[in-house]
């Protein structure tokens, strides 16, 4: 039944935003509360149960994505994104340009998360569009797809990290089997999904307010030093303060000022400050064109935020209902392979929560007391954990709507992409743990 209710609930929120051409944001409240009443919340905690995803989801993503897009304006407004995707170009040339977005994204992608690593480089990607001509999804998909493997499959990234504890894995072990998985897996279905005919087909054009519309002289834009070191500035505070934290005791007072200013908003903040005096006084620009540029990201931002909020609420309603517990006991004592097992728990999970952390948790403790006497790596267990957990984004995953608001998508066409490749990559992910764990055992005979 409870996973009756979570179909139903999406085909009726396709209807309301499809047929009905409803808000988002109203949508996913008005389903939200309707799948709070079946799955039996009381009714005077309805609106804490609301509030508390939405508050809880826009606690992780508005400084992030709020900072970035003001960073990414600023960048754009100054020119300086246009000198690095114009540096890209000269690079890899106009042949090369997704490859140049899959490298870039690796490199980035390893050590930060999806929406940090999604808004900082997509103003770039964003650019490039516009100076080469190409479509939005032909530059665009690749960073999204690479992104995603790099964020679901390796450590430092939350869910694989957590379930390494649960597992008592080795957090570098992991990392380093991850990435013979992820590397090939990421880059086949970023480099292949921009080329299917479906998507092909699709022609979205970039989102008002979030990408300047002049095209500068060589004599306007920035250097080349000053642009990508603004852009370098959070990745090189973020990933330090992951290497760092593995590095370092707990109790050293060095690491905490490293995690203070390497966590993404305080990262993201002091990269505000830097763009604006590097892009503003520096090159003469008034400080009253640098407050322009991140009024109007704030303004374009502002319905992105509000419909991943209401994602937040949707995704909190189903895990209150209870939903996966149910999914828990359902397959509590299922016969087949740990690795197996724990892959299709988290995949069941993220299809019915949207939750890729409640996934790979609940998964973790479903399969925890079969990994002793299995002869499992514990390093692969995680990473078929984690594999599943990137499977089936849809209309309960936040980060579906960021990905369709960005690329400026309806919700049939970010289903088609989003869900879909998704999917391809959870099931090449597994394939590639299943090949790995075998190899571990014949090495190790």
């Amino acid at each position: 039944m409870p996973l009756v209710v979570v179909g139903v609930s999406v085909l009726i929120l396709l209807f309301l935003m499809t047929r009905l051409k409803l808000n988002g944001f109203a949508a996913l409240l008005l389903v939200a509360v309707g799948v709070a009443l079946v799955q039996g919340i009381p009714v005077a905690t309805i609106p804490d149960v609301l509030s508390e995803g939405i508050g809880g989801q826009i606690g992780d993503t508005m400084l992030v994505i709020g900072l970035g897009a003001m960073v990414g304006r600023v960048m754009g407004d100054s020119g300086a994104a246009q000198r690095i995707a114009n540096k890209m170009l000269d690079a890899f040339g106009p042949r090369w340009v997704q490859v140049a977005m899959v490298v870039t994204s690796m490199l980035i992608g390893v050590t930060m998360f999806y929406e940090v690593a999604f808004i900082i480089i997509v103003p770039i990607a964003f650019t490039l569009v516009r100076v080469t001509g190409a479509k939005l999804l032909w530059i665009g998909l690749p960073m999204s797809i690479t992104l995603s493997t790099m964020h679901s499959f390796l450590p430092p990234h939350p869910g694989p990290t957590a379930v390494a504890a649960t597992f008592h894995a080795s957090v570098g072990l992991t990392l380093v089997y991850g990435l013979f998985i992820a590397i090939p897996a990421g880059a086949l279905i970023a480099l292949a999904w921009p080329r299917l005919p479906f998507v092909k087909a699709m022609n979205p054009t970039i989102p008002t307010g979030l990408v300047s519309e002049h095209e500068f002289t060589d004599e306007e834009m920035p250097g080349m030093g000053w642009s990508l070191a603004v852009a370098l500035f959070p990745v090189v505070l973020i990933a330090g303060a992951s290497v760092t934290e593995m590095a370092t005791s707990a109790e050293s007072p060095f690491l905490h000022f490293v995690t203070f200013i390497g966590s993404a908003p305080i990262a993201l903040l002091l990269t505000l400050l830097l763009a604006i005096w590097a892009f503003g006084p520096r090159i003469g620009r008034s400080l009253s064109d640098v407050s322009a540029s991140c009024t109007s990201a704030a303004k374009a931002m502002a319905m992105i935020l509000l419909v991943i909020g209401a994602g937040g609420a949707f995704k909190n309603v189903l895990v209150e209902g209870g939903i996966s517990d149910h999914i828990k006991d359902t397959t509590d004592g299922w016969a087949i392979s740990p690795l197996i097992l724990a892959w299709l728990i988290a995949v069941i999970l993220r299809i019915a929560l949207g939750s890729a952390t409640v996934a790979v948790v609940t998964a973790s403790g479903v399969v925890l007391p079969l990994l002793a006497g299995s002869g499992i790596h514990p390093e692969m267990l995680v990473l078929a954990v984690s594999c599943g957990s990137i499977a089936f984004s849809h209309v309960n995953d936040p980060g579906f709507w960021l990905f369709k608001e960005y690329f400026n998508l309806s919700v049939i066409e970010a289903i088609k992409v989003r869900t879909t490749y998704t999917t391809v990559l959870a099931i090449l992910g597994l394939g590639g743990v299943l090949a790995v764990e075998w190899a571990l055992d014949v090495l190790s005979l």
